[in-house]
């Protein structure tokens, strides 16, 4: 068995592209294919993001043929515990890669990439000065505030406040300090602890919905923020926990989606007002709403998320037949 991958990161978060070795995909829907894979196909997902050739907060991406009308291309995401529906620093990388691999026609000063992800197309902008890919913006499904200011006891931590919004994928955001953190003294190890605890606690009490497909209601993971969701100067910091308790080095250009669509609904942010959003690594991702829109029966916005990835190399992988470590391990 062979894997080819090119690897990339945006905001220091990874995403491992594969670019070889995955068996034809079935044609069908996005979301059939996400299932085809998730079913059949797991064992390679171990390979790539567990160890020894990952790590437990490894993020992947395997290129799939688009269903969409308009799609130049479609991708399903992949990481510790499976399959997301959305992954926003993957886009702003996939937009640079489209790009330098010539999956879409080069125009300058902006290529145009429409990626197809499970929770529906994605409009990648990506800057193009002198035949070179630069930084990449995106535009995402309809991002809308599913609960606001509700309040859950937590174990160990009190009642906590929190929001539930939806950026591609579902969200619990909450103000970290009600946890007795702060960015800058608290250990990262709290902030994910904190973190797990309020979605392992909100997944069996606080059911979802999608209008579009029931295969998009599950909470994602939680989003810790430093409180400035009202403009009091530009930056606001967070830490995005998703999945089975990994760690986003990046904003989150899903979360990010996600917190505009809330700071909106609560009049926090006008249409066209730029934030900029950092992360628990130092990088930072632009974020603005674009404009209204509607999901369902949800008032909804669009948002533009902006940042800039980065190559950090090339791999091929193989598995020994008698290596069973090398089919994938995680140390929790």
């Amino acid at each position: 068995m062979t894997l080819t991958v090119v690897d990339m990161h945006t905001g220091g978060e990874p995403l491992r592209i594969v670019t070889g070795g995955y068996p034809a995909i079935p044609k069908g829907t996005i979301l059939e294919k996400r299932a085809h894979v998730r079913d059949h196909l797991d064992h390679l997902r171990k390979i790539l993001m567990f160890e020894p050739r990952g790590h437990y907060d490894m993020y992947g991406a395997l290129l799939v043929e688009p269903d969409l009308p308009g799609a130049d291309l479609a991708v399903l995401f992949m990481h510790n515990e499976g399959y997301s529906t959305m992954c926003g620093h993957a886009i702003v990388a996939l937009g640079r890669y489209a790009v330098d691999e010539g999956l879409v026609a080069r125009q300058e000063p902006v290529t145009t990439v429409n990626i197809e992800a499970p929770c529906g197309l994605v409009v990648a902008s990506v800057e193009v000065r002198d035949g070179k890919a630069g930084a990449v913006s995106f535009e995402s499904v309809p991002a809308f505030l599913f609960a606001r200011d509700q309040q859950i006891e937590l174990p160990g931590y009190g009642a906590i406040g929190f929001d539930v919004a939806y950026g591609g994928a579902f969200y619990a955001l909450a103000n970290c300090r009600q946890l007795g953190l702060e960015f800058g003294r608290s250990r990262v190890r709290d902030f994910v602890d904190a973190a797990t605890a309020l979605t392992e606690k909100l997944k069996t009490e606080f059911p979802l919905s999608h209008p579009d497909h029931a295969d998009l209601a599950f909470l994602y993971g939680s989003i810790l923020t430093d409180g400035r969701d009202a403009f009091s100067g530009d930056e606001t910091k967070n830490i995005c926990v998703f999945a089975e308790a990994q760690v986003d080095r990046s904003p989150t250009g899903s979360g990010v989606t996600a917190r505009l669509a809330a700071m909106h609904a609560k009049g926090e942010i006008a249409i066209g007002q730029a934030r900029t959003f950092e992360s628990i690594a130092g990088s930072r991702f632009s974020g603005s709403v674009t404009r209204t829109a509607k999901a369902g029966p949800h008032d909804a916005i669009i948002a533009r998320v902006g940042g800039r990835a980065y190559y950090s190399g090339r791999a091929e992988f193989i598995v020994e037949p008698d290596d069973e470590l090398g089919r994938g391990f995680l140390l929790f």
